[in-house]
């Protein structure tokens, strides 16, 4: 049954219609214990939820949704192997690169185990290596300077991780990542480095990547203005799946790191995917992010619906999209090391939920997936907050900070967290006029002064920002996503809609080199004899 017509899904829409003008000051003054009533302890995560426009009795009917959707037997079929990316005929198994348990995970009949542990003992054997200098270049000069060609899962996760725990990272080893076709992004990546001393590592599961062939070409040519043809072997490492393409390039298939075709791109940081990550941080503080990744995946697959925290994410995402239009949603981490962690979910939710078709090809009649965007705090009080607390969208947001700081800095912590905390009650309880009356505020500026409130916040707090708090951290994300994706009935693991550019990018690409401006659109036309002139 299409998903408006169910009666859990009416259920709801009657729910909205009854309570949609209630304001959060009225919930948190009839429920004195609100804050402990919905919030929930997960690992090293504490997510508070109150601050949302919900009941109990919404809870509820959002739950009913999900068992009528039936996630649970979804999410048991991912993890147990069954191919439900539909279109492409594949499992969806980024959780068995995670998986810190002895039992097996079958994929057509095979367990993956043992590929997975060996793949994890090469890169540790690798990193290692790197890290203690034992790795040396064509002139036998240990390589410090570690450089990750890919684009979209292949530079995006390992880009945001090695920022989130950069303070765990390595101090004399430089890591920089070239994923844009743009030249720019090259030369300022290897600005002042020397050959010698530098090895790429390119991600790309075919090695047929057009913005990451791109850019390993250049960085061959750069190294062999120094370096003799010999050195590539030396100096590349390849992760991919393509052996033939890979020692076609010079690339010794002794360095190739594989992963497998039910690995998606922006799942991947755990497969080789995450080697940079490994020579960052170690392969003990590599071990450690997967088994955060483990302990919510293991949350996710045996919690009850009721305390299960991806599910309730996800539930309170479908109220908002679904019933109240919200359009976009926050990401607002008040922790500078996870600068980079809105940027890598605006991938994992858009490219994952962004359909307009179910899995059975039908349009949807609903909407689906949000458009996903965020900054770090305190630096967006300063840029879009004016927006989120008194423009006219209702954007709910979720606000991500830690109890302990990893850099303690005079009262730098306390500051922050006074942010973090202030925003989100400000955010839920406004400002009235009436108080503002009391306070002396001029009449003349009383409007603009006025807060609503009503703005809905999820406030997440780790314990400390570790490898495992954030492996816990972004499998929370994954999960959330994915239960979405099954009440919408998309498939989340496909991403045909980044195809079509692709190929008219080559044909474009062709007319550029020949100088042909002739086109079926008068448009593009025009744009290429600009380009051309």
């Amino acid at each position: 049954m299409e998903l408006t017509q169910l009666p859990e899904w009416r259920a709801l829409d009657e729910h909205f219609s009854a309570n949609k003008n209630i304001h959060l000051r009225q919930l948190f003054a009839a429920d004195p214990d609100r804050g402990p009533q919905f919030s929930l302890r997960v690992g090293s995560l504490f997510a508070d939820y109150s601050k949302h426009l919900i009941t109990s009795q919404t809870l509820a009917l959002l739950l009913n949704l999900v068992r009528a959707r039936q996630v649970t037997e979804a999410r048991d079929a991912m993890f147990r192997g069954d191919k439900i990316n539909t279109t492409e005929q594949r499992a969806v198994l980024h959780t068995a690169l995670r998986n810190q348990s002895a039992e097996p995970v079958l994929v057509d009949g095979q367990d993956v185990m043992p590929g997975v542990r060996h793949e994890l003992a090469k890169m540790a054997d690798f990193a290692n290596k790197i890290r203690t200098r034992q790795w040396l270049g064509q002139t036998a000069k240990p390589v410090k300077n570690i450089i990750n060609i890919g684009i979209g899962g292949s530079d995006l996760g390992p880009v945001m991780v090695t920022e989130a725990l950069k303070f765990y990272a390595q101090a004399d080893l430089h890591l920089a990542f070239v994923s844009n076709i743009d030249g720019t992004d090259f030369v300022e990546a290897t600005r002042g480095l020397d050959p010698a001393e530098t090895l790429f590592i390119v991600a790309s599961k075919t090695f047929t990547t057009d913005e990451t062939m791109t850019n390993a070409q250049t960085a061959r040519a750069w190294l062999l203005k120094d370096l003799p043809a010999a050195a590539i072997a030396k100096h590349f490492v390849a992760l991919s799946t393509n052996t033939k393409a890979v020692t076609e390039f010079g690339i010794d298939p002794v360095n190739m790191f594989g992963f497998w075709d039910w690995v998606g791109g922006r799942y991947s940081l755990t497969s080789a995917i995450g080697l940079s990550i490994m020579v960052a941080i170690g392969p003990d503080n590599f071990h450690e992010l997967l088994q955060g990744f483990y302990d919510m995946d293991e949350h996710f697959k045996t919690a009850p619906l009721e305390q299960n925290l991806p599910v309730i994410l996800a539930v309170l995402g479908i109220w908002y999209t679904n019933f109240y239009g919200a359009e976009t949603e926050a990401i607002l981490p008040y922790d500078q090391y996870l600068h980079r962690f809105p940027a890598y979910f605006q991938q994992g939710n858009m490219e994952s939920n962004g359909k307009s078709v179910t899995k059975s090809g039908q349009p949807v009649s609903y909407a689906t997936g949000p458009i996903v965007w965020g900054e770090p705090g305190t630096n967006g009080q300063h840029a879009f907050y004016q927006l989120l607390h008194q423009g006219t969208h209702l954007i709910p947001a979720d606000f991500i900070g830690t109890r302990l700081p990893l850099n303690k800095l005079g009262e730098h912590h306390r500051k922050l967290s006074a942010n973090l905390l202030a925003q989100t009650k400000a955010l839920a309880f406004g400002k009235t006029a009436d108080e503002l009356i009391a306070e002396g505020v001029p009449p003349e500026l009383i409007a603009h002064k006025t807060f609503s409130g009503n703005r809905p916040t999820t406030t997440i707090l780790l314990d400390q920002l570790t490898p495992r708090s954030l492996g816990q951290l972004i499998a929370l994300y994954e999960h959330k996503i994915f239960v979405q994706g099954v009440i919408w009935d998309v498939n989340s693991f496909d991403q045909w809609g980044v195809e079509l550019g692709k190929v008219l990018a080559t044909d474009i690409y062709r007319q550029l080199q020949t100088n042909d401006t002739s086109n079926d659109d008068s448009s593009t036309s025009n744009l290429l004899k600009q380009l051309l002139s």
